[in-house]
């Protein structure tokens, strides 16, 4: 097994199971199809990592940004209370169409409780620490963008979610693996001893991950521009230039140190891999992305990486 052997095996760890990403895919598709049946609803658009193509195993949310008509809730957007009541009058719709006692559509929610942005729906047991959920997420279109309601400011921020959307749509067309590849830079944060977001390294894949590589080139120059943006003093914000900084808490010094070990040991790799040692390659980016990258063999080449016994529950790390 070579280096490319190696990641593709590396990229099935990786990704969900297509039966569990056809299952994320059609309970968001009831929440889709019973709220677009409203007729204060003018359109229902999946968001969130599922809807890029990004999601990585497990997958345990899935999101619906629901339009309303701003004619038959002109009090919305606006600041003041309306944020609140526009979260609250969500909450109640999805309980009447989808509440598992009395839904009119379907008994799929057992619990719906709105947040500062968007309502939670759980579809399994609330009490599930990996209980999969349904985040419907109020607005309205107006100017070309989307205003979505913030509870805690009690006010309305405008936002672009579909420009995060078109833009991914847009690199995966131009190569193939920008999506595969985004989910492995996910895989790879979530392992750091430092919180880093999802939607953090999508937006960094958006600037920095080149799309005419192939991949164990494409990820090496990704860790070295990322490292240098960062140390630089970058701060990652939306890319549709609307809502700031990404996360406000992340702590950019232990950020910096984990894209620097990830850098190093990237050019080491692709400098083995250049010298024909497909053994100390594969070491190298098993030092990026950790026990699950594939170990090496006695004969040079690479074993599996641990395929689990079970099948994966639907399940995730919080989505962008």
């Amino acid at each position: 097994m070579n280096v490319t052997d190696a990641f593709k095996t590396f990229q099935d760890v990786v990704n969900a199971d297509i039966e569990h990403v056809r299952e994320a895919r059609a309970r968001r598709d009831l929440f889709r199809n019973a709220l677009s049946t409203e007729g204060d609803v003018k359109e229902v658009i999946p968001s969130g990592s599922l809807a890029r193509g990004t999601h990585k195993d497990p997958i345990h949310d899935v999101d619906v940004i629901v339009v309303f008509d701003q004619d038959e809730h002109p009090e919305w957007g606006t600041p003041g209370t309306s944020a609140a009541d526009a979260l609250d009058y969500t909450r109640k719709r999805v309980n009447s169409l989808l509440g598992a006692t009395n839904g009119t559509y379907d008994h799929s929610v057992r619990l719906s409780r709105w947040r500062n942005h968007a309502v939670k729906c759980f579809l399994d047991d609330p009490e599930n620490p990996d209980a999969f959920t349904v985040d419907a997420m109020p607005a309205l279109r107006r100017d070309g963008r989307l205003l979505i309601p913030e509870a805690l400011s009690k006010d309305w921020i405008a936002c672009d979610p579909e420009f995060l959307i078109a833009e991914s749509a847009n690199r995966h067309a131009e190569w193939s693996k920008f999506s595969g590849t985004v989910r492995m830079l996910k895989w790879w944060a979530a392992e750091q001893d430092t919180k880093i977001k999802s939607l953090v390294m999508e937006v960094l894949a958006l600037d920095l991950l080149p799309t005419n590589f192939n991949q164990p080139a494409a990820i090496r120059q990704f860790f070295v521009s990322a490292c240098y943006q960062i140390e630089g003093g970058t701060e990652v914000s939306d890319p549709a230039g609307l809502c700031g900084p990404i996360q406000r808490d992340i702590d950019y010094g232990a950020f910096t140190d984990s894209l620097r070990s990830a850098r190093d040991n990237a050019v080491k790799a692709f400098n083995a891999q250049t010298n024909n040692d497909t053994t100390a390659a594969i070491e190298h980016w098993g030092e990026v992305f950790g026990d699950v990258f594939p170990k090496p063999s006695s004969n040079g080449g690479s074993a599996p990486a641990a395929v689990l016994s079970t099948p994966r529950q639907v399940k995730d790390t919080p989505q962008g």
